[in-house]
């Protein structure tokens, strides 16, 4: 089978994209509001880009409507935002922050989260995420239908038994994050082998 991209529309393009690409990590992103209102919502066009400098990367598509979700409305406004990873123990509540709550409602207050600050930006970082990226934007690129912000990692913050800092590994034996699978489907990463 062959399918020419350019000649479907970008939603197709999408469906086949999103499930074919996959599973994709989920960057659970809090951002500060203009008001000092906490926003959290899950991305799942997220990946690292580099180490040096040690950049990370959320794309993040306009609504229906053409306008704007609140991450992608913070972020150039503050230039920092938080990116956390999404373990099995929340992944309950990293999904419903992706519901449309009002700009004035912190989704950490909706689901249960719990702010902590953070030590070199303003949002702050959740205290029950495994892994949180405090970063400065760096870059940010635009398409038609998407906003894409490139961060620049100032200081991370990990479960304390989740990093060997002798070897500086991390010890996989404790680290479940899930992933998105495409539609409503995510996976764990407990099913692991070696080559």
């Amino acid at each position: 089978m062959e399918i020419d991209f350019e000649a479907i529309t970008g939603y197709q393009r999408y469906k086949l994209m999103a499930s074919l690409i996959v599973p994709r990590p989920i960057a659970l992103v809090t951002t500060l509001g203009e008001d000092g209102i906490v926003n959290a919502a899950p991305f799942s066009m997220f990946n690292m880009l580099g180490e040096e400098p040690p950049i990370i990367m959320i794309s993040i598509n306009r609504l229906a409507d053409g306008t704007l979700k609140d991450t992608a409305v913070n972020i150039p406004r503050e230039r920092e935002f938080v990116v956390h990873l999404a373990d099995e123990a929340i992944a309950q509540q990293m999904h419903r922050c992706g519901e449309r709550f009002a700009a004035d409602v912190s989704e950490l207050d909706q689901v249960g989260f719990t702010a902590l600050a953070s030590s070199r930006v303003k949002p702050p970082r959740i205290e029950q995420a495994p892994v949180a990226f405090e970063c400065a934007l760096w870059e940010t690129l635009e398409t038609p239908s998407r906003h894409i912000f490139i961060g620049k990692v100032l200081m991370l913050h990990v479960r304390d038994e989740l990093v060997d800092l002798d070897a500086w590994r991390v010890r996989l034996e404790h680290y479940f994050p899930v992933g998105r699978f495409g539609a409503s489907d995510y996976i764990t990463t407990r099913d692991r082998f070696q080559m």
